[in-house]
């Protein structure tokens, strides 16, 4: 073996951040890596930056193809790999550079461990702190039948894994907008995930973001990582997989609403498993919008309200408050935000009491 670490770089438009990304990785104190740079059709000159790295470092490999969404794009690089180690870089993120040096050594300390994230600092679009760090929690907490799912997560970008682990798997499947969360909740099934509380990566926020980027993309998002958890439980019981489609992500936008949305979804599951899944969803959704630069739609908003309706008596009592939560606070940040229209259309009467006492807190304490 040759390196010890091959980096996967999947990019889609990402000329202005792409060249920062790839000299982090080379500057690394680990320096036997190779770099796999998947171009998916990118149309802004990503395609001109990558080339000129690698005509610049012989460890960095640039594969073009044409645009077929980052879970091709990083299966497409993932089949070039072969060292031991397999990290992760977004092409608009920053690796620290003793990052694989840490990482390396806590894996080699921690056999059991499969995959290894890190906690991460968040930029802006222009590189300049945003003075919030993320650290994620004890992945030994996912639990996927929690509302919404509390998933062992990793930040994909920090991700270093063994990679006969990734391979063990399978690989990515075609889980939209939470192709991660799947791979993550995969990998804790034939070993243990780590989080390191290392600041090793410096993240981007801006509006290009898949995560970030709007209501639409924050729909996919729940649609996609709640289906994930339930595939978890599918397989815990034996019972074949929930079968994940390329085609599926065009059919989400194309129906443009969460109850249509879920209704492709949702295609796959019995009734019990539907009436767990469009409550998750919804909380996921809310649990998005507590952070994410977007609000709930009306659309959205009597969606959740009609599934509120139905009640929660069904849910652990610890689960059925946390529900209520969800909507009295996502009510609270749509008020707080002049949409007094979308408050209203999400919020049941028996919840006013907790409305108006999450309304006034967050006029006396800014940001609750």
């Amino acid at each position: 073996m040759s390196h010890r670490i091959d980096v996967l770089i999947p990019a889609y438009n990402a000329a202005p951040t792409l060249a920062i990304a790839v000299e982090s990785i080379l500057a690394q104190t680990v320096s036997d890596l190779e770099v796999h740079l998947v171009d998916d059709g990118s149309t802004d000159g990503t395609g001109a930056v990558a080339d000129a790295l690698a005509a610049c470092d012989p460890r960095v490999h640039v594969y073009h193809q044409p645009n077929a969404g980052i879970v091709d794009a990083l299966n497409a690089g993932l089949a070039h790999c072969r060292a031991e180690f397999l990290g992760r870089l977004d092409a608009d993120d920053i690796a620290y550079p003793d990052r694989f040096e840490r990482q390396l050594a806590f894996l080699a300390a921690h056999p059991d461990v499969v995959a290894v994230g890190a906690a991460v600092r968040h930029i802006d679009v222009d590189g300049v702190p945003l003075g919030s760090i993320a650290r994620m929690r004890d992945t030994a907490d996912g639990d996927p039948r929690h509302l919404p799912a509390v998933e062992p997560y990793l930040v994909h970008s920090t991700l270093l894994a063994r990679r006969s682990a990734v391979a063990a798997i399978g690989g990515y499947r075609q889980v939209g907008y939470a192709e991660d969360s799947d791979l993550f909740w995969r990998l804790r099934e034939i070993g243990v995930l780590h989080n390191m509380d290392d600041v090793l990566c410096d993240y981007r926020f801006h509006e290009g973001s898949v995560s970030g980027a709007s209501i639409v993309n924050g729909r996919m998002m729940a649609i996609g990582s709640q289906l994930a958890s339930l595939s978890v439980l599918r397989r815990a019981r034996g019972e074949p997989d929930i079968e994940f489609r390329k085609n599926s992500l065009a059919a989400y936008r194309q129906a443009r609403t969460l109850e249509a949305m879920v209704e492709i979804a949702a295609a796959q599951l019995n009734a019990e498993e539907r009436h767990h899944y469009e409550a998750a969803v919804a909380a996921k959704l809310m649990e998005l919008t507590a952070y994410r630069p977007y609000d709930l739609e009306a659309s959205d908003c009597v969606y959740i309200r009609g599934i509120a309706a139905r009640g929660f008596d069904h849910l652990p009592k610890i689960t059925r408050g946390m529900q209520k939560r969800w909507i009295s606070g996502s009510a609270a940040r749509l008020a707080a935000d002049g949409k007094w229209r979308e408050a209203r259309a999400l919020l049941p009467p028996s919840f006013y009491p907790t409305f108006l006492a999450r309304t006034v807190a967050r006029k006396l304490i800014p940001g609750q």
